[in-house]
């Protein structure tokens, strides 16, 4: 078999060990020629395409971002005007029979589940494999790149208590999550939190404000606020420059603010991740091999499976109050706002 692998939308940690799981597990195992795609979904359009060797998967195991590159390209979004790129998805599909594959991986998060499901509709042999620091991609229960991200958040929150500490201050720290709390649920619980708001949660002010004043007189002289970028706001500032603006006016407290940005998405991924990104790769792999496609590859439990694209694509996996960390949170008196 022809195999093609490509990587779509942000870079994550563990990317590249995903890269290394499916091509060494399809070349030595099964035999199978594997081309890597350029830059998404972009590369098939293009007909960007390089053959992958054992030789080139060297040293990707700990490596960050994509060999591969990647891009934002969505080939079913609709387009303002008739076009010759208008019909993107034909163009696709022309391209991969002319390359001669039997099968695409697509590694990638929301967007990219979509696009593969919408490709297996049209008759391509997809597996997908998720990707997301997020780890708000439906069915599965962690998306490689999730445990780095929430790794890296807490070093940055344990360093914040120091500084807190020293000056008697505040601290709110901004970590990624539009619409999904995962890494501000688990650093902010990881790294010891005072406060910790989620898109999913509604928050009160006032009722933060009272939480910090009552551990000031509790003669607690500083506290530590987690905040996700996906946060209620009033739609003009940060998050956390939001955040911080608010606690300070309604608490007079000092109170200072860190958006960690993109040092979350960057690096090499932690042994959780890339253990994660060779089980799912070589899966993938299998699934190809059993003729097992529109599928994406899922972690259960312990156990690497997979479920079908259609089941997967357009659902969000997001943090509710009923979450063990959130219950436990809140009875050790962690504020959710």
């Amino acid at each position: 078999m022809k195999i093609g692998i490509l990587t779509s939308g942000g870079d994550c940690p563990g990317i590249n060990a995903t890269i290394r799981g499916v091509c060494k597990t399809a070349i030595r195992h099964y035999g199978m020629e594997v081309v890597g795609i350029h830059s998404g979904f972009q590369g098939l359009l293009t007909r960007d395409v390089e053959q992958i060797t054992d030789h080139s998967l060297t040293g990707l195991l700990n490596l960050g971002g994509t060999i591969l590159g990647t891009s934002r390209e969505k080939p079913f979004k609709k387009q303002r005007a008739v076009t010759v790129e208008a019909d993107k998805p034909t163009l696709i599909r022309q391209n991969i029979e002319a390359l001669g594959l039997d099968c695409v991986v697509c590694i990638g998060g929301n967007g990219t589940q979509k696009t593969a499901a919408r490709l297996a509709g049209i008759g391509v042999n997809v597996i997908s494999v998720p990707k997301t620091i997020d780890n708000d991609i439906w069915g599965t229960d962690v998306s490689f790149g999730f445990d780095s991200a929430v790794t890296i958040a807490t070093e940055a929150i344990d360093r914040l208590h120091s500084t807190a500490s020293s000056h008697k201050r505040v601290m709110v720290i901004e970590v990624m999550g539009h619409k999904a709390g995962w890494i501000a649920l688990y650093s902010g619980m990881a790294g010891g939190g005072d406060v910790i708001l989620l898109p999913e949660i509604p928050y009160s002010i006032k009722n933060i404000g009272d939480v910090l004043l009552q551990r000031l007189k509790k003669g607690k002289n500083y506290s530590i606020v987690v905040v996700a970028e996906g946060i209620q706001t009033d739609g003009k500032k940060r998050a956390a420059e939001y955040i911080a603006q608010e606690i300070e006016y309604e608490t007079g407290i000092e109170t200072r603010e860190t958006v960690l940005g993109y040092i979350q998405r960057g690096g090499s991924p932690t042994a959780f991740d890339r253990n994660l990104s060779t089980r799912m790769g070589g899966h993938a792999t299998e699934l190809i091999a059993t003729g097992q496609f529109g599928r994406m590859v899922t972690l259960q439990g312990d156990k690497v499976s997979s479920l079908p694209l259609e089941e997967v694509a357009g659902k969000l996996k997001l943090v509710t109050e009923d979450h063990d960390l959130v219950v436990q949170g809140r009875r050790m008196g962690i504020s959710f706002g």
